[in-house]
């Protein structure tokens, strides 16, 4: 007689050996780390390019500072498919340890005397980016791999929370970085040292991350065989439509955060520290967004393609204001709106990517991770040249793919719905939570 301990799991039950709350934790760390180490550097860019090379002009400096996101996106580009990839093989926990390894070591590196020469820096933002690209799209497949059906819209949420609150978070390690510097007599070199700072705080942090992480990993399981993976209709047109979206999506939200950090440039009434406000404004409407779809549970009660559609207006409308804006009340409002729809979007992406089997959960978070760095890579180039050019009427130019992609998502309505047979159990199984399940 067959007891019922006996019985072969189905996929959606073989999270027993589910994720504990340090393990989570720890997880959740290394995405905040990675992206407060990304959100502290970027606004001290300017300066230090401007220390670097003192007879740039304002456009030239604008250039690079975008042409180095591009480098670091880049990184990930490269890094993310590669990385993803490996991780179905070899495991996740493997994977995140070199990617932190890998982040500390290349941001460290940048303390070196000869990184003077602005090729180094090109080189060792590329480097960086293909570290993270080990950290962030691997942590969402172990989450997704190790969290139960019911659970894993929240915990999505949770994470996409975690990623805005640690670029919240790089200002204020900014500033604590320059409260700690030595005091210094001239403006160059004052930003110089902060800057300094900041990459030994980023990568100090970083290394106390990964031994946390070497501490408390689940062993990594090993690979399913490939007869198990269940081929879907529409599966791989669905993941490719995915993937487009996600690299107009972060073009566009590259280059608007470009034209943020580039607003002190162009109008000089606007002083670092309100670009910074700027920044934290962003950061903290997306987070609200994120706490919306975390406490009300929307990714699973709402249907993916409206959220997206809804996303994709308030977006545009947003940047419809920044191109129109004649005052700093106005160009917040835009602010807010541009980062309410992209952050509405992005969890909605990466939840419905989360759907594919478990065999493939690797490949299809390298994927996202790859097409947001494509995105990142056109929009950040795209967007240094466009505000060196056509300053503030460059939003209006920004506006135009995601209005393409509003009339594609509403040519192929099937497209942007849960995989069939996973939607089912997570409805079934809503009823039976309990207070523990928020997480």
């Amino acid at each position: 007689m067959i007891q019922p301990s006996d019985k072969v799991r189905p996929p959606s039950a073989a999270v027993a050996d589910g994720l504990r709350t340090a393990q989570l934790a720890w997880l959740a760390a290394a995405v905040f780390i990675v992206s407060a180490g990304y959100g502290a550097l970027m606004p001290l860019l300017p300066s230090w390019l401007k220390t670097l090379m003192p007879d740039a002009s304002a456009a030239e400096v604008a250039r690079h500072v975008g042409f180095l996101s591009g480098a670091y996106a880049a990184g990930v580009l490269v890094g993310a498919p590669l990385w993803g990839a490996v991780s179905d093989r070899v495991g996740r926990g493997r994977i995140l340890i070199i990617g932190l390894v890998g982040y500390a070591a290349s941001l460290l590196a940048l303390l070196v005397p000869a990184v003077a020469e602005v090729w180094a820096l090109y080189a060792l933002r590329f480097a960086t980016g293909f570290f993270v690209a080990a950290v962030i799209p691997v942590v969402s497949a172990l989450v997704a791999e190790r969290t139960p059906e019911h659970q894993r819209a929240r915990r999505f949420a949770w994470l996409s929370a975690v990623s805005l609150l640690g670029f919240l978070f790089g200002p204020g390690l900014s500033a604590v970085a320059s409260w700690i510097s030595p005091g210094a007599g001239d403006e160059p070199t004052s930003a110089a040292l902060t800057t300094r700072s900041v990459i030994v705080l980023s990568a100090l942090l970083g290394a106390v991350i990964m031994l946390g992480l070497a501490a408390t990993l689940p062993r990594s399981r090993a690979p399913r065989p490939a007869a198990q993976t269940k081929r879907l209709p529409e599966g791989e047109g669905r993941m490719t439509a995915l993937y487009g979206l996600n690299v107009v999506v972060m073009f566009v939200l590259a280059g608007f955060e470009l034209g943020i950090l580039l607003q002190g440039q162009q109008h000089p009434g606007v002083s670092p520290r309100e670009v910074s406000l700027m920044f934290a404004e962003c950061s903290l409407v997306m987070l609200g967004i994120n706490a919306l779809l975390f406490f009300t549970s929307l990714l699973e009660k709402a249907p993916a393609r409206k959220l997206m559609g809804a996303g994709l207006v308030l977006a545009m409308l947003g940047l419809a204001v920044l191109t129109q804006h004649s005052s700093d009340a106005w160009m917040y409002v835009g602010i807010s709106l541009t980062a309410a729809g992209t952050g509405l979007i992005l969890p909605v992406i990466a939840y419905l990517g989360a759907s594919v089997s478990p065999q493939k959960l690797g490949v299809a978070m390298g994927g996202l991770a790859a097409a947001a760095g494509i995105g990142q890579t056109l929009g950040s180039s795209a967007g240094g040249w466009l505000f060196g050019a056509v300053e503030q009427l460059s939003f209006a130019w920004l506006a135009a793919p995601l209005a393409l992609m509003l009339l594609f998502l509403l040519a192929r309505p099937r497209w942007w719905s849960v995989i069939p047979g996973q939607s089912g159990p997570s409805s079934a199984r809503a009823a039976s939570r309990t207070p523990s399940d928020a997480l």
